[in-house]
């Protein structure tokens, strides 16, 4: 559980959330229908989706078996015996009425998540984690209607409807924004690594609600509002900052809260109320007759238990443990499993740690983040990055000159890193005879540096230094040629 607690105007803020992950199954939670994205509206929707008469729905084992991944992943216990639940409300883009849920035994329970914030370890706890089926979707004019709809009209697409989900509920163990966001990051890196789910929060996969309240410091709870369906984490925190806001202004007005759904619009960065919070009773949970109780043996739970990669956390402990990484470090190439693995080829190529860390944090992540790409798109293999990497180790080449030839191999010019440095002349002096000469020369003609220098200014140096570089056209090892100046200069 997190111990900050940063008030705000005298406030303390309380976050919970609740999280829909879709699973990453090739069929629907409870029917055969496919559930790839962008198919042609209900094109992906067969009799059980559509609520026919005379339809049973049968649950989809791989969705429980990612349910159990992800609940040993956090340290929750799965029961053995979970209920399905009918939770009943009408809205047009829910078929039957009510949708097939968890609600008094979920599968997943208790639990927590780890990040870091500000370099601090933070956990979240975690309540449970449920199964439950996907609604539909609603269909306005220019909303991906593929041209069907007029003007003014509206449709309903049930391809979603029946996808599987993992609805991830925590208890109000958040108080800033900013760790409701690296909770977010924490979790939405985990189901991509286990596998789980793709992540893509742009296609609806993983989904935020974020529960919002204000209170005084030690006083109790206060009225919550439910942020619904936040797709991105700038979103998600800019959707918090605006209601933590509205919540104190009103308060401090004199006016109350009621408990409420509502919806961030990105354009105005506001939040605004969608419809009244219902509570439990008001969705009427009864258990569904039409599925038996999930029964799941713990020789099951124990083979997804010997499945599982490496976690993040256990592969940063790692990292920091044998390659002398910093936390923060570590933490960086953890945060994708492609990215940790591209680390890890490229260092077990024989590069330093350390100087893959740095160039996967610097260059290699400087273009990634310009193109908005993944690691996945680095157009320079890891095993080109650390040849790379052990020619600055032996001397051949300046951190300048790598970079210089690491910008010819991401645009594809070229793709051996020494044909490189030899076709453009970047390989570093290492004549000792010829770099002094150069040395003396630079001494000889700037006497006021040298003169500046021995009176004690160290900025002094570094321009002499600079003046070698400049005569050797870049070509001169800038450790190799402090030191020839300091020996030129009689210094210690």
């Amino acid at each position: 559980m997190s111990t900050a607690s940063p008030l705000i105007r005298g406030y303390e803020v309380v976050i919970g959330f609740e999280t829909h992950t879709q699973l990453s199954t090739a069929s629907k939670i409870f029917s055969g229908a496919a559930t790839a994205f962008g198919a042609e509206p209900n094109t992906q929707a067969c009799a059980v989706d559509l609520a026919l008469p005379g339809t049973l729905p049968v649950m989809n084992r791989g969705a429980v078996e990612r349910a159990i991944r992800l609940g040993l992943a956090l340290g929750s216990r799965i029961a053995e015996q979970s209920i399905f639940a009918r939770k009943n409300y009408f809205y047009p883009d829910l078929p039957k009425g009510y949708q097939i849920s968890q609600y008094e035994i979920p599968v997943v329970q208790g639990g927590s998540v780890s990040f870091l914030l500000d370099g601090q370890p933070r956990s979240v706890r975690l309540v449970r984690a449920h199964l439950e089926e996907d609604a539909g979707k609603s269909l306005h004019e220019g909303m991906g209607s593929h041209g069907v709809l007029g003007h003014g009209q509206s449709g309903i697409d049930l391809n979603r409807a029946g996808t599987p989900l993992l609805e991830i509920v925590t208890e109000p163990d958040m108080r800033s924004s900013a760790e409701a966001v690296e909770y977010a990051k924490a979790l939405h890196r985990l189901v991509v690594w286990l596998g789980i789910c793709d992540g893509n929060m742009q296609e609806g996969s993983f989904r935020c609600d974020a529960n919002v309240s204000v209170r005084k410091p030690g006083g109790p709870l206060g009225t919550r509002r439910e942020i619904k369906n936040l797709n991105s984490f700038r979103f998600l925190q800019q959707a918090i900052d605006f209601e933590v806001q509205w919540q104190i202004d009103r308060l401090e007005d004199g006016l109350k809260i009621d408990q409420a759904t509502v919806l961030f619009d990105p354009d105005t960065g506001e939040t605004r109320a969608m419809r009244s919070k219902e509570d439990a009773q008001d969705y009427r949970y009864f258990p569904d007759p039409d599925l038996p109780p999930l029964v799941i043996a713990p020789e099951w739970v124990e083979r997804v238990r010997g499945e599982l990669p490496e976690l993040p956390a256990a592969m940063a402990g790692r990292f920091e443990r044998d390659d002398g990484l910093p936390a923060s470090d570590a933490a960086l190439m953890t945060q994708s499993l492609a990215f940790a693995q591209y680390y890890e080829t490229a260092r077990d190529a024989g590069a330093p740690a350390k100087a893959v860390a740095n160039w996967l944090m610097g260059e290699v992540a400087k273009r990634l983040n310009a193109a908005g790409a993944g690691i996945e798109a680095c157009p320079v293999p890891p095993a080109r990055l650390a040849l790379l990497l052990l020619r600055i180790q032996d001397g051949t080449i300046s951190n300048n000159a790598a970079r210089q030839v690491f910008e010819v191999l991401w645009s594809g010019e070229a793709d051996d890193v020494d044909a490189v440095i030899a076709a453009r002349g970047l390989k570093q002096m290492n004549d000792s005879g010829a770099l002094e000469a150069i040395v003396a020369q630079v001494v000889a003609a700037n006497a006021k540096s040298v003169e500046e220098f021995r009176a004690g200014k160290d900025k002094a140096f570094n321009a002499l230094v600079g003046q070698v570089m400049k005569a050797s056209q870049g070509k001169a090892n800038p450790a190799q040629a402090g030191e020839i100046l300091r020996k030129l200069l009689a210094l210690p």
